[in-house]
């Protein structure tokens, strides 16, 4: 008789896995450039490496009342019940169990994130030669405090519980933020400045170092999040949504993705909220079609903590992005259609809810790198989530660590 994990079951859920992450790559890459075909422009522009887009601007984007007021009202029908609920929830402090201490290496992240950010915002002439490479020490430090701060929150911080498996999420994370920028080559919604002078390898190796910090961040974040108490006590048994045929839903959910892919190349000035909203679609409806659990399966029995905290965590990364973004050398700059004023930092207000939907994909491909043997059933899901709270220190470390 076979074991629960034999090898032939073993090798078939990895083909499964490898077919999943395939046919996803193949919507992102195929279809933006199968409408860019459809309208009849040069493909050329779209191959070039370094992007065209790097240090150029734009003609004048105009601005829309009606989109401005349209985009505002849907964020802030999405938004504003869950704050509320935050808000409103009571919660007994005196039962919250024990918070761990800081750390004495995630002070020492603090003075390395001081001593970054220092010479980020600096213009010294002895050192201008590195001037445009203080993005990674910056993200180096918050990895260090983020993780500390998991540590206090937890009882562990994901890179020293799960060495192999956080390094790991560096390389994904490379990947995965390589594939936003490849779509943002048909939204052309950011642009990077102050960086002309690397060729094409220089760029693609430091931009790649960079991209590596992005899950690594967003994960210690949401480990952090997650073990909050009022969280757990608002979210864990809130709103289920369900859907009568969750299966015919998925199917839905990727048909109009992929439409919307297409989309991109014909209408990018449209359709650019789908450059976060389409991949996180596109996987949960393959996961769904697949019986596997998403980031935002727990909703249709009531759990929103998983999707709150990952768009919570992408979104305090978000914030110290485009903080130390805004005065750096080398540094983006936005440009978004109809909707880009009020700038917060460099980023129009309304710009930050594309964080939101984008912490739902970064939750579920750091997951996958994180805990790949856990999730795998609905139970399974919620445990973690259960797993990541104060009260559950021991569970979540027996849980990770198999």
């Amino acid at each position: 008789m076979m074991g629960p994990m034999s090898p032939p079951v073993g090798r078939t859920r990895r083909r499964v896995q490898a077919a999943k992450w395939i046919a996803l790559t193949a919507l992102l890459i195929g279809l933006p450039f199968a409408g860019v075909a459809l309208s009849g422009k040069p493909l050329e522009p779209y191959l070039e490496f370094p992007p065209k887009a790097i240090g150029e601007k734009p003609g004048e984007l105009a601005l829309s009342a009606i989109a401005f007021a349209a985009y505002s009202l849907f964020v802030g029908v999405c938004t504003l019940p869950v704050l509320w609920r935050l808000a409103t929830t009571k919660v007994d402090r005196s039962t919250a169990p024990a918070r761990g201490r800081f750390p004495w290496w995630g002070w020492a992240g603090v003075v390395l994130g001081v001593v970054a950010w220092t010479f980020a915002w600096s213009r010294f002439d002895w050192f201008h030669r590195y001037q445009r490479q203080t993005f990674v020490p910056l993200w180096a430090a918050y990895l260090i405090v983020s993780n500390a701060v998991a540590q206090r929150c937890t009882g562990r911080a994901p890179a020293v519980a799960a060495t192999a498996r956080y390094l790991a999420l560096f390389a994904a994370s490379s990947v995965f933020w390589w594939s936003f920028e490849y779509l943002n080559r048909f939204a052309r919604n950011w642009r990077y400045v102050g960086i002309n002078e690397f060729g094409a390898i220089a760029y693609g190796v430091l931009a790649t170092l960079a991209f590596a910090t992005v899950l690594p961040a967003f994960f210690a974040t949401y480990e952090a999040i997650l073990s909050w108490t009022r969280l757990d006590r608002a979210l864990s048994n809130w709103m289920p949504i369900r859907f009568p045929s969750p299966r015919l839903a998925a199917v839905a959910a990727i048909a109009l993705s992929a439409a919307g892919l297409g989309g991109l190349g014909l209408w990018p000035d449209l359709l650019f909220p789908l450059v976060w909203v389409s991949p996180v679609l596109v996987v949960s409806g393959i996961q769904t079609l697949r019986d596997r659990p998403h980031v935002l399966s727990g909703i249709a029995r009531g759990d929103w903590r998983r999707p709150v905290a990952a768009a919570a965590a992408a979104l305090v990364c978000g914030f110290f992005w485009e903080m130390w973004n805004v005065e750096s050398l080398a540094k983006w700059q936005y440009d978004i259609p109809h909707v880009g004023a009020f700038h917060i930092f460099e980023m129009p207000i309304l710009g930050y809810a594309g964080y939101l939907p984008f912490g739902f994909m970064c939750a579920t491909v750091a997951d996958a790198v994180m805990h790949p043997r856990v999730v795998t059933s609905t139970q399974a899901t919620a445990s973690i989530a259960d797993a990541a709270t104060p009260g559950a220190q021991r569970a979540c470390t027996s849980f990770t660590d198999r």
